[in-house]
């Protein structure tokens, strides 16, 4: 005998090799194969290979027909008479990554030819020769019935560990339960992250000393993209527009063992039920956020009095320190952020926003009106000489929490954020109001990290008369001569006058702004009141073409 062949063991363990599958090893401890006196001839180290399928043959080019992993059973007639072939037959054979070769000794070859056999210990292939005659057939039904047996084995683990999960969430566990149970099943630590790759949870196994932060760290360091090979990655649904809508990624990094198929079986079967707690979370984090934005706007338009709102904002969370002020806020986001808020969106920016106002310091209520695009806040200061500093942070907060939210596009317009007085409850309720249409008539405005409501009035005024056609009457009488120079001719007359006008007539700082020399703007400026037919140093129209430039934005 070879000094590499040897014959099989005695049966071991019927579990062992691949889950999921059935080995090489124990395929020949199975009673057909034993049958035939197998002896392993090569690739006696391979015999952990998992077995997908078993395959009978006898023609050369049989290769072709196979997909990998298959175990093949043959007596030999189409491995060719001449050693080239037979070492062609077998490289083929490996190449196509099947993962044995059994030959039944006896109708074909006596014993197996040497160019065969070094052919397959160069290749890694294990070898099998049987010395007796076994039917191929009981063979087959015999492995692929073990094959079948250890997928429902599988599946069943993986239910089991599924009942675990589910019975966790019942008895009002949380995702961070989940992800300890898959993580002491597989016996790795387990992550839960956003569909762009940002930490959600992390869990590790019971005993494991390892922490899972630094564990995901190193991973992030080394693996920016995609997790390293080995690892198993499932799809949490995000019930989104799009059939392909991802909420979250499942990741289990094979750090203490390797990661087998029932392992993804189990976080696949996670993956279901995380995908509805991370809905039902989202769904009554809105709700709560609807239900803030609900009091607040009942607040400002007196369907709540100043009397009954303390106790209101208690229930809500709201328990502002002292007799402080109270500081209302509103932030109004435009039509291109509010379209890429569909289901759920509101509570990511509700949570987004939230999380940036911690850095502020003073206690927050924040509310989120939908079908207004409104954001509406009351903060709770301790003197009213903090507004400024706190409306600095404040709007900070708010714009980075729409694009944490993904509710901002780049070039797009961005949100406006209006800060009404300080004051006590009765005039948080008028504050709230106030900001609330002052941040609707402030669209268009040059863009300010916020706005002053005291400071816009004149422009909400016009705002509430934009349906007025005397509003639109008194825009073109008194700068449609303008308007319609610039839709003719270059330069553009208006933005001169504009720019005049907000620097109280200076003529050296409008020049500095514009980039002009002096004479260029003073023909400008003689040009446009020839076209107006007015004096640009007369109180009265200074007021009126102010006040024109203001309501053109409601009419155009």
């Amino acid at each position: 005998m070879d000094s590499t062949s040897s014959p099989v063991s005695a049966p071991a363990d019927a579990s062992a090799g691949s889950p999921g599958g059935i080995t090489v090893q124990r395929a020949l401890e199975l009673p057909g194969l034993r049958s035939g006196l197998p002896e392993v001839v090569a690739g006696g180290d391979r015999l952990q290979r998992t077995v997908r399928w078993v395959h009978a043959g006898e023609v050369p080019n049989i290769a072709s027909l196979l997909k990998g992993g298959e175990l093949l059973l043959t007596t030999g007639f189409g491995l060719g008479t001449r050693p080239a072939e037979q070492r062609a037959f077998v490289r083929k054979l490996a190449e196509r990554g099947i993962a044995a070769l059994v030959i039944e000794l006896g109708q074909r070859f006596a014993r197996l030819p040497a160019a065969l056999v070094e052919t397959a210990r160069a290749a890694g292939l294990p070898l099998v020769q049987l010395h007796r005659e076994v039917p191929f057939v009981t063979v087959t039904e015999e492995i692929h019935t073990e094959i079948v047996n250890g997928h429902y084995a599988l599946l069943q683990r993986a239910e089991e560990v599924h009942r675990h999960c589910t019975n966790a969430l019942l008895g009002g566990g949380g995702v961070p339960q989940v992800l300890r149970i898959l993580a002491e099943f597989s016996g790795n630590p387990v992550f839960l992250e956003t569909a762009d790759g940002q930490l959600l949870y992390a869990a590790g196994a019971d005993g494991d000393i390892t922490d899972p932060l630094q564990v995901w760290e190193g991973m992030r360091a080394t693996h920016k993209d995609e997790p390293p090979g080995g690892a198993v990655l499932v799809d949490v649904p995000g019930g989104g527009p799009g059939a392909g809508s991802v909420r979250a990624r499942l990741v289990l990094l094979p750090v203490s063992s390797a990661l087998a198929p029932v392992h993804r079986i189990a976080a696949e079967r996670a993956a279901g039920s995380l995908a509805v707690v991370l809905m039902q979370a989202r769904q009554e984090e809105e709700l709560a956020a609807r239900g803030r934005g609900d009091f607040l706007t009942d607040l400002a338009e007196g369907r709540i009095t100043p009397e009954d709102a303390p106790a209101q904002a208690r229930v809500l969370g709201f328990k502002p320190a002292g007799q402080g002020p109270l500081l209302p806020v509103v932030m109004r986001l435009p039509e291109t952020s509010m379209s890429l808020a569909p289901g759920g969106g509101w509570a990511v920016l509700a949570r987004a926003v939230s999380e940036e106002l911690a850095s502020v310091g003073v206690p927050v209520l924040l509310g989120v009106r939908p079908v207004e695009g409104r954001v509406p806040l009351l903060l709770g200061l301790r003197t009213d000489s903090e507004r400024t500093a706190v409306a600095d942070r404040v709007a900070a907060a708010l714009r980075a929490g729409v694009e944490r939210a993904g509710m901002q596009r780049a070039g797009a317009q961005p949100p406006v954020v209006v800060v009404g007085g300080a004051g006590g409850w009765p005039a948080a309720a008028a504050g709230l109001r106030h900001a609330a249409e002052t941040a609707t008539a402030a669209q268009g405005l040059d863009d300010r990290p916020w706005f002053d409501a005291r400071r816009l009035d004149i422009d909400l005024l016009l705002w509430r008369l934009r349906d007025h056609p005397d509003l639109a009457s008194f825009v073109e009488r008194a700068i449609g001569p303008l308007q319609a120079h610039d839709k003719r001719s270059k330069p553009p007359l208006l933005p001169t006058l504009q720019t005049y006008l907000a620097h109280a007539g200076r003529k050296a700082e409008t020049a500095r702004e514009l980039h002009l020399n002096r004479q260029t703007l003073y023909n400008r400026l003689a040009r446009i009141g020839e076209l107006l037919g007015t004096d640009l140093d007369d109180p009265q129209t200074v007021l009126a073409l102010s006040l024109a430039l203001r309501a053109r934005r409601h009419v155009a």
